[in-house]
Formats: C-alpha cells, structure tokens, sequence
C-alpha cells in the first residue's frame, strides 16, 4: 500500500476517498434521520455514492501515478479482491 512518506501525491489522493466517503455517509445518516422523505431511492443513489469513493480507495491503494478516464471508471466498481467480514 502507498504511504505517505513515499508516495505523497497518490496518499492524498487515497485520503480525498476517504475522507470523501465519511462526509457523504454522514450525509446519509443525517437525511435519513431528518427528512421524512428520505426513501429507499434515496438510500440507493446515496450508498452507490459512499461504495463509489471506497471502491476507488481501494483499488488505488497500491497507484502512485494519475488514473485515466477508464481506470476511475473501473475503480468505482465493486473490487473483486476484496471480502466482506
């Protein structure tokens, strides 16, 4: 895994993933909670969301360079190499 010593650039780029998940999933829980309205559509796109930005934290955890139009695309789908606990 890339580390922030090492590899500064593609650390950031891990840590906005991240940090780009917690917001969005603290997001959810609060519309969830507040908004009446909140409905399974909702929770849909808003999860797809979160899964989005850790999938890439995932697959990118090893890249150090820029990824191309096609490589974000791919990242954001589930990792195949990865499983639940």
């Amino acid at each position: 895994m890339i580390n922030k010593e090492q590899n500064p650039v593609g650390w950031a780029m891990l840590m906005h993933e991240l940090n780009d998940a917690r917001e969005h999933l603290s997001n959810l829980i609060t519309e969830s909670q507040n908004t009446p309205e909140y409905d399974e559509v909702n929770l849909r796109v808003d999860l797809g969301h979160v899964y989005s930005h850790l999938n890439r934290a995932w697959h990118h955890r090893n890249k150090s360079g820029d990824i191309s139009g096609s490589e974000w695309v791919e990242s954001s789908k589930f990792p195949t190499d990865l499983e639940p606990l």
